[in-house]
């Protein structure tokens, strides 16, 4: 079965690895650690759901265990940090498994933070809340380490290029747009949910990130109350009154209710007041689908009547 993560390359192996980790052939060592002495990694950015794939791969570790160690630190108090492999450990734990197979590296904060990151980039979907948290971390602890030699005195960290710049020639993300998804940190949690929902676009989100967090509330509950989302020239516009001071909460209002060329002349029926008419798999296509021919029903029924009088 595929694994959540892959190890990192070997470069980043031989950087991170000390000579008392490895055995007599040069292989690093791997530890069996109790579950119960391995802590999550601080504000991990990386969702650990409970979808099928976990239970797949919780499956999967009964029947054959684990296939690709975790990659671990030690604390000082003894016990181990998760670098690599919080799915592997969250599937441990489902498939009754007491231990995890890891790999120790010796690993400062800002490695082990950079470390984890580029592990977990290589998921094949990765939310927007997370692609932000994960990119503001890494680039906070490369700009620390900017200057500071490696341990095998390497040439420092950003001593070519700038911190965002290698960060986007990595990751595939341009500096502009590495710098759009760090904003999205700006969020309150309500907006950022509706961000991972695909509910709010990258740009209007971005726009609403400059807001102070108390007009963020007034924008989300304006979006339950009239049943839309901003648009990005809305946004822009929130954040022009935003800036003048004169924002406000029937500012907000009045803006969300101006008329959007894409939703010019739409009817919208709150799913709520349908649902138990349909499915909740029905799609949304299906359901206007449905309600127009039931309308034209109704229609020949009333020009029937109409004409029997």
């Amino acid at each position: 079965m595929k694994q959540d993560q892959k190890l990192p390359l070997p470069a980043a192996a031989d950087l991170f690895s000390t000579q008392e980790e490895r055995d007599d052939a040069g292989r690093e060592k791997v530890l069996h650690i109790p579950l119960s002495e391995i802590d999550a990694f601080p504000d991990h950015p990386f969702q650990v759901k409970m979808d099928e794939s976990m239970q797949a791969m919780a499956d999967s570790v009964k029947a054959v265990g684990i296939q690709t160690p975790a990659i671990v630190r030690q604390k000082e108090d003894g016990r181990y940090e998760l670098v690599s492999g919080h799915r592997r450990k969250k599937a441990c734990e489902l498939a009754g498994v007491d231990t995890m197979p890891c790999i120790v590296r010796s690993l400062t904060r800002d490695e082990a933070i950079i470390a984890m990151v580029d592990s977990n980039l290589q998921r094949e979907v990765i939310l927007p809340s997370e692609k932000a948290k994960s990119y503001k971390m890494r680039l906070e602890a490369m700009k620390r380490q900017a200057g500071r030699p490696s341990k095998e005195n390497l040439s420092p960290v950003g001593t070519h290029l700038r911190s965002d710049e290698e960060l986007a020639q990595m990751s595939g993300d341009s500096r502009n747009q590495i710098h759009r998804y760090i904003r999205l940190t700006s969020l309150i949690p309500q907006v950022l949910e509706l961000v991972d929902a695909g509910k709010i676009a990258m740009r209007p989100a971005v726009e609403l990130s400059y807001l102070p967090e108390e007009q963020q509330q007034i924008v989300f509950e304006a979006i339950g109350s009239e049943e839309c989302t901003p648009s990005h020239a809305q946004t822009i516009k929130m954040r022009k009154f935003a800036d003048e001071g004169r924002l406000n909460d029937d500012v907000i209002l009045s803006i969300m209710q101006e008329e959007k060329p894409n939703q010019a002349e739409q009817f919208r029926i709150p799913r709520e007041k349908i649902k138990r008419f349909f499915p909740a798999e029905t799609s949304a296509k299906t359901v206007e689908e449905t309600i127009i021919k039931a309308l034209e029903l109704w229609q020949r029924q009333k020009n029937r009547n109409k004409d029997a009088r």
